[in-house]
Order: C-alpha cells, then sequence, then structure tokens
C-alpha cells in the first residue's frame, strides 16, 4: 500500500513544504549562481527514471563551461567554481530536485539517477533499480555514496527496490540529514564526480 500510494502522497507533500520553506535560499542561489555562471543558475540533463523513461533533472549549476583550445571542456577541477564547491559540499547543488519531485519523475528517496548512456550496460540485477521512481537520497548514498565501488551502489540499489517501506525511507532521509551536516561520504577522494561506469566487465 505505501509503494503504491503513501510514497507519492509524502513526496508530494514534503517537496511542496520544503520548496516553500526553501524559497528564500532558492532566490539568493538564483541570483548569486547567475553571476557566477554569466545568467545560468541551472543544469539540467537528461536522465533515466522508473522503467528507465527519460526526463530532465534540474540541479544548480556549480561548473563554468570554460573550454580548452579545441572546444572541449576543461576537466571538472578546473571548471568549479568556488560557491559551486561549497553547493557541492552540502549537496545544495540538488535542491532543484525537489521540482523533479513534485513533477513526479523523482521520489524523495529512491536510487540515484545516473547518466542514460549506463542502460545498455546493466546486468539483469542492476536493472532493478528502475523499477522504482529515481530519489535525491537512497540507500546506497547513506551507506558511501561515493566512496563506494559501482558494484557495491547497484547491490544497495537492488536491495532498496526489493525492500521499500515507510520505516526505510524516514530512515534514509533521517541519516541522509546526519551525513549532510557531517558533510560525510560526498566524495571518494579530491576528484570533484564520480568516475565513470564502463559495464560489469
Amino acid at each position: 500500500m505505501y509503494k503504491k500510494y503513501g510514497k507519492r502522497i509524502l513526496d508530494c507533500t514534503a517537496a511542496s513544504i520544503g520548496l516553500i520553506i526553501l524559497s528564500p535560499v532558492f532566490i539568493l542561489l538564483l541570483i548569486t549562481l547567475s553571476i557566477a555562471n554569466q545568467g545560468k543558475p541551472f543544469f539540467s540533463h537528461q536522465r533515466p527514471g522508473k522503467n528507465g523513461k527519460l526526463f530532465t533533472m534540474l540541479k544548480f549549476k556549480t561548473m563554468t563551461d570554460r573550454k580548452d583550445s579545441f572546444g572541449q571542456l576543461l576537466p571538472d577541477m578546473q571548471r568549479m567554481t568556488p560557491i559551486g564547491r561549497f553547493l557541492r559540499k552540502y549537496s545544495l547543488d540538488e535542491l532543484p530536485n525537489l521540482w523533479n519531485v513534485l513533477k513526479g519523475d523523482m521520489s524523495l528517496v529512491g536510487p540515484r539517477p545516473l547518466m542514460k548512456e549506463y542502460l545498455p550496460l546493466y546486468n539483469a540485477e542492476q536493472t532493478q533499480r528502475h523499477h522504482v521512481r529515481p530519489g535525491m537520497t537512497g540507500w546506497a548514498q547513506v551507506n558511501g555514496r561515493n566512496a563506494i565501488s559501482w558494484r557495491q551502489k547497484f547491490e544497495l540499489d537492488v536491495w532498496y527496490v526489493n525492500h521499500v517501506s515507510f520505516y526505510l525511507d524516514m530512515k534514509i532521509l533521517f541519516l541522509t540529514l546526519a551525513k549532510l551536516f557531517k558533510t560525510k561520504d560526498v566524495n571518494a577522494s579530491s576528484e570533484e564526480t564520480m568516475e565513470w561506469f564502463n559495464g560489469n566487465n
């Protein structure tokens, strides 16, 4: 019952309240990031959601669009802005995901939406992560996030899909808040983004 109806009710209620309460923060970040990123406060990207259906995920823009002499984007570390580094440290860049939750593209809790290019690389078990809506946070995020391997991350995602419950979602949300305050398990090392997934071989 919770998985079919209660989870969506919780998502809509919490996302609506969050957007209202955090509106001053949104406005402040919109102004700051518009200045830092030449009028582009948001980053949008196509990500696979439930059943692999693509949707446009919104995040606050943390990197510039600087390119080298060949027209290629510079490495993440060179494009990260000071405000962007701060946002990533506290996961504030993901606040616009609340809009995706309200629209029904995402849930508060679920496997994080990854690159659409990964879809053909999953094995049969890993594909199960798309049996539910992707989440702003998830079981893998509170158990290591970028500090664990892709194999471990997918195992945790699939375990969550098979054990969805109100109690588990509440546990993940509280653990997420605790980790955000401690800025724990945000990145595996000094790298700013997770390494690319190349399949199971």
